[in-house]
Order: structure tokens, then sequence, then C-alpha cells
């Protein structure tokens, strides 16, 4: 079981990241870093865009359309757990602890009917955004770090004012809120200075900082 005497860490690599040269260094950086518990949240990327192009042509509710957006967040992370040799998929809390007992990198393939016994809304107000600090309060993380593509300069901001940006989902800022988690945004670029934070344990005072601050 995981106990409050191990450090998790939660990272939610945007699923933007595909489109950069910068992708395989986070998975880099991630599989190296053992003497941490790392579990990754995948975004949606490409795959969630298709689901968002077939609600708009179709008119499906969005009860389907979480749905089908948790797919493509399964999606994007068999990818990522199929580029690196130290990722693994897991479903759940369960499949999460045997990942990381192996000092493996979890990456969380999220359940539909789970999250509906969690009370989680279906929308597109709720995205992997909302769903990373969601997980990172059921697994009791240290810390949740984001990593998006935004320019720099806006992932200065506080979740609220990034929420207001469309940067993250509105319902992020009450979520990581309640999932007593400490935050750090990264830029995609920023995986080196991730490493060297990470290494010197971030997020112990439990406060909000930005990765962008670190240059």
């Amino acid at each position: 079981m995981i106990t409050a005497e191990r450090r998790v860490f939660v990272v939610k690599l945007g699923g933007s990241l595909a489109h950069t040269p910068f992708l395989t260094n986070w998975l880099d950086v991630l599989a190296g870093l053992k003497k941490h518990d790392r579990v990754v949240v995948p975004g949606g990327g490409d795959f969630a865009d298709q689901v968002r192009a077939s609600q708009r042509k179709w008119k499906f509710d969005d009860r389907t359309a979480h749905r089908m957006a948790l797919l493509a967040m399964q999606q994007y992370g068999l990818m990522l757990a199929s580029l690196s040799p130290g990722f693994s998929p897991a479903g759940n809390r369960i499949e999460i602890d045997a990942v990381l007992r192996k000092k493996q990198v979890a990456v969380w393939m999220p359940d539909g009917p789970e999250l509906d016994r969690a009370g989680i809304p279906s929308g597109w107000d709720i995205t992997s955004d909302s769903l990373s600090a969601w997980l990172a309060g059921q697994l009791g993380a240290e810390q949740l770090v984001i990593v998006k593509c935004s320019p720099r300069s806006d992932l200065l901001s506080v979740p609220v004012d990034l929420a207001r940006q469309g940067i993250l989902d509105t319902a992020f800022p009450r979520m990581w809120t309640e999932s007593g988690a400490a935050l750090k945004i990264f830029h995609g670029s920023e995986y080196q200075a991730f490493a060297v934070e990470l290494n010197d344990s971030i997020g112990s005072d439990q406060t909000l900082s930005t990765g962008t601050n670190t240059g």
C-alpha cells in the first residue's frame, strides 16, 4: 500500500508534448529519478482532439464525450509506456502500487466507472489537468507537476488565472486545492530544471511555485 512515508510525485504530461522534441527527454528524466515514486497522468492530446471534432460533427452528449476522452488519455498513456521500458500502465491504486514497488514509473489509465463512483462530473470542465489533481489527492501525493507547452510567460500565473485563460480546465483550482499536494508548473522545454528541482526535493513546504521561475 502507498503510505504517508512514501514520497509520491504525480506528473501530468500534456498531449501537446507529442508535437515537440522534448517528450522523450521528459520520459528519460522520469525514468532515471528512481528515488521518488513517480506516477504519470497522460493528457489526451491528438486523441482527445478527435473526440472534440467528432462531438462537434455528431452532437453526442458530454457524458459520452467524457468517456471517449478518458480512452484518449489511455491511448496517449499506452504510447508513453511503449516509449520507455521503465514505464508501466496502471489502472487503479492497487496496480499503481505494484508498479511503484518495482521502482518503475506508473502511467495511469483512468477508469470511467471508478471516476463515476468518486462523483467526478462528466464534461469538458474536467480534463486530464483536474484528473491529475484528483489522483494526487487519492494517492496522498506530495507534489503535483503539470507540464504544458503554453508560452512561459503565461505559466507564471496562479491556477485561477490559468483556468480563466483556458490553459488549465475550469475545475482545476478547486480540485488542486482539495488534493493537498504542492503544485509545480513547467514548460515543456524545462525537463532539466525539473530534474534538478526534484533531486532537491521540491514541494516539501506544500506551497505553489511555478517551474518557469527557475530559468
